[in-house]
């Protein structure tokens, strides 16, 4: 009679806690997340030089590549993500060379749930500043127009005509939700990098990014700032600027994932 009773009230203990667990493995460990730090290897990206004076008097020079400020940045969201227990991957983990058809495969391989892919910008006019957030859709005007020849640079091969062709399918299946989940991580950026470093908010804006496309699920493209621009440079090569960047990208992912799910559970 006691070895019943004491079963049963393991049952009524454990079943509960077992319950919650299942629940919450399902909401949490379930969402993958695929990383894509741009650029890598043999391409650059954005290139940019900083001048100091050293102990000595002496002028030295800095030489800073996108590719490696947006690794960097990646590996502190990634971080970040695994310690919430999310499942996250990344296109490249080192300085190696990825192309845009391999970063979309990197994505149906690991099953993404979202493709968040990390940039620098540049432009010819030094003053130019701030942060962007680009989701897809192919409905961009001339000047976004600029940023997509520059990103879409390594799209490589025949099948280039392919992708282009099936774009729009893909555009119209993914619209919606890429377009919530910029809203969400530019939201808290504003939030993060507009009044504590003072960084001009750019905006959201759609445009036609093929490694968004082929990647064929919700995705963002986010430009951190211009390298181009000397002051942001400083900002955005600091280690102060990475760790509160990762925060508000975060912060955004797990906005979204909350949103989504209330959504569901209003069906």
């Amino acid at each position: 009679m006691k070895k019943n009773f004491m079963k049963y009230i393991d049952n009524l203990i454990l079943g509960p806690i077992l319950f919650l667990t299942l629940i919450i493995s399902e909401n949490v460990l379930s969402q993958t997340i695929l990383i894509d730090p741009g650029h890598g290897g043999k391409d650059d990206g954005a290139k940019a030089f900083q001048s100091f004076i050293n102990k000595r008097g002496g002028l030295e020079k800095i030489t800073y590549f996108e590719k490696d400020l947006v690794l960097e940045l990646s590996k502190r969201i990634s971080k970040k993500l695994k310690g919430k227990n999310y499942r996250v991957f990344m296109t490249r983990s080192f300085d190696r060379t990825v192309s845009l058809e391999k970063r979309a495969e990197i994505a149906e391989r690991v099953n993404a749930d979202l493709f968040i892919s990390i940039h620098a910008n540049a432009s010819y006019y030094k003053a130019s500043g701030g942060f962007e957030t680009y989701y897809l859709n192919n409905k961009s005007n001339q000047a976004i127009k600029k940023v997509e020849e520059v990103e879409n640079k390594g799209l490589e091969g025949e099948d280039s005509v392919v992708n282009q062709i099936l774009i729009d399918l893909v555009v119209n299946r993914t619209v919606v939700s890429s377009r919530a989940l910029a809203s969400s991580i530019h939201g808290k950026l504003k939030g993060f990098l507009g009044s504590s470093l003072k960084m001009k908010d750019r905006g959201i804006k759609p445009g036609l990014f093929f490694v968004l496309a082929l990647s064929k699920r919700p995705g963002v493209l986010l430009e951190m700032g211009f390298m181009s621009n000397p002051k942001e440079l400083r900002k955005i090569s600091s280690s102060t600027f990475q760790e509160r960047y990762s925060e508000a990208v975060v912060a955004g992912i797990e906005k979204y994932f909350s949103k989504t799910k209330k959504n569901l559970s209003s069906l």
